[in-house]
């Protein structure tokens, strides 16, 4: 019987073993520098505002993503970074 120029379904896949339930992908590194220079730069804005800078929708990621970002540098870099955007909140806040 010859061959069929269709694939086989049930035949050995070339490809297998890229859904191999042991392969792990690689965690996801950020450049910690671009990290900090996007962070560094909502504070500046912040900082620079009389009132808040930001319509409602960029106020919840920036209030969502900085923490979050932060966590990428050093913990007492975070820390700081953290307490900086925490208390220009509160000033832009009360503004």
């Amino acid at each position: 019987m010859a061959k069929s120029p269709q694939q086989d379904l049930f035949e050995d896949d070339a490809q297998a073993e890229l859904f191999q339930p042991d392969a792990v992908p690689p965690a996801y590194r950020p450049d910690v520098d671009d990290v900090r220079a996007r962070l560094h730069k909502i504070l500046a804005e912040a900082h620079a505002a009389e009132k808040l800078p930001w319509d409602r929708d960029k106020l919840l990621v920036y209030r969502t993503i900085f923490p979050q970002m932060a966590g990428w540098l050093p913990e007492e870099e975070a820390a700081q970074l953290r307490f900086e955007f925490d208390t220009e909140m509160a000033r832009l806040k009360a503004a």
